[in-house]
């Protein structure tokens, strides 16, 4: 995934045509970008994000803006129950309790919102071949 002022994109790679292509997946708007090298299709994701920024001012409208905070969810009601007990009985509103459950569940899974770093990655090699049960000849 890429960021850009806000606007998340995300990348796939097209073997066929051998180009990096991509859309801004945090907006109902399409904005879409394309490349054929890494620093291509970053350069082309900016250009496409500000693009979308100047044809909206010169428009006279506001951007579509990535997020508002707000969402809606709709949930049987006897969890509606629990959920607003659980809030209660941690003394805190239904928004706040919500909220920190979301993040708990975020930082299960490692998307808390900043890039994981790269963990190094152990090269295993295995080598093909009998074993020996018997004791190892030596020749001279």
């Amino acid at each position: 995934m890429m960021e850009h002022k806000g606007y998340i994109g995300k990348v796939e790679f097209d073997d066929e045509a051998g180009i990096f292509h991509g859309e801004v997946i945090n907006l109902r708007d399409v904005i879409t970008f394309q490349g054929q090298s890494v620093a291509e299709l970053k350069n082309a994701f900016k250009e496409s994000v500000e693009d979308y920024l100047a044809f909206c001012a010169s428009r006279g409208e506001q951007p579509e803006r990535p997020f508002s905070g707000q969402f809606l969810t709709r949930i049987p009601p006897e969890l509606h129950r629990q959920v607003n007990l659980a809030a209660s009985l941690s003394d805190k509103s239904l928004n706040a309790w919500v909220s920190e459950q979301l993040q708990s569940a975020i930082a299960r899974i490692g998307m808390a919102g900043a890039k994981k770093p790269k963990r190094a990655r152990k090269n295993v090699v295995k080598k093909a071949g009998k074993r020996r049960s018997g004791p190892i000849e030596k020749h001279a």
